[in-house]
């Protein structure tokens, strides 16, 4: 009896084994270009929803522990800032700050104000309308960028690169935050189910957030995107699905 057991709990680590070594493995997908379409108002009020939940507050906070680390003082962007939750969060945690909330959508910039207008943070906090290849900064006018969940919709991220590079100051910083294109299988089907059941109806209309996912890029493919800008620093690490990348104008 007791060898019956014994096998059968062998048998039982064993297939945990394998299922673990299959879902740690990562995959390869295919780039396919991704349409953005938060000027549906559906699919913004879908995507300010979701931005409340709690994997994305817990990613904000996040990003912010990791802005601590560099002390960021002054005017700091944040680039497709969406519906301005970051920006927000970003302006309470860091009184020096001025901060820029820039995103191509006027969907999003309606929201962002709205958002930042609730919190009391209207007179820290101001919302542009502007797209990465053409950011309506003057040259060297920014301490710190930030852009999360943006650059794989970026048409020419080089030339985005380029003009984040342009508007930041002699020593200014960048923080980008993204998905990989190589996640592990495990993330990979957990984007799929999210897809199919949790998320919108307006997301799904639009392919998100799959569509996001096979839009992005790997760790490599970003290593020769910043070899191509005009930065010449920077640092890219990453997880399960995602990329963190710190870059700096001049240098540690």
């Amino acid at each position: 009896m007791w060898a019956m057991v014994l096998e059968i709990i062998f048998i039982i680590v064993v297939l945990a084994a394998v299922l673990t070594a299959l879902g740690l493995t990562r995959i390869n997908l295919s780039h396919q270009s991704s349409v953005e379409g938060i000027e549906d108002p559906q699919a913004a009020q879908a995507y300010n929803r979701i931005s409340r939940w709690p994997q994305f507050r817990l990613l904000r906070r996040l990003i912010v522990a990791k802005l601590a680390k560099y002390g960021p003082s002054g005017t700091l962007a944040d680039i497709g800032c969406g519906p301005g939750l970051l920006s927000t969060l970003i302006a309470s945690r860091f009184p020096n700050l001025h901060v820029l909330g820039i995103d191509i959508s006027d969907e999003m910039i309606r929201e962002a104000a709205l958002n930042a207008s609730s919190l009391g943070l209207s007179n820290r906090v101001e919302f542009h309308k502007g797209d990465v290849n053409n950011l309506p900064v003057p040259d060297g006018a920014l301490d710190f960028a930030v852009s999360t969940l943006s650059l794989h919709h970026w048409s020419d991220p080089v030339h985005g690169l380029n003009e984040i590079h342009r508007v930041l100051k002699n020593d200014g910083q960048l923080l980008l935050f993204d998905l990989r294109r190589d996640p592990r299988r495990f993330f990979y089907w957990l984007i799929r189910f999210a897809q199919a059941f949790v998320v919108p109806s307006g997301l799904r209309r639009i392919n998100e957030p799959l569509g996001s996912l096979r839009a992005s890029y790997t760790p490599p493919e970003l290593e020769g995107l910043f070899k191509q800008s005009r930065f010449k620093v920077w640092k890219i690490g990453g997880g399960a699905g995602w990329v963190l990348v710190w870059a700096s104008k001049c240098g540690p």
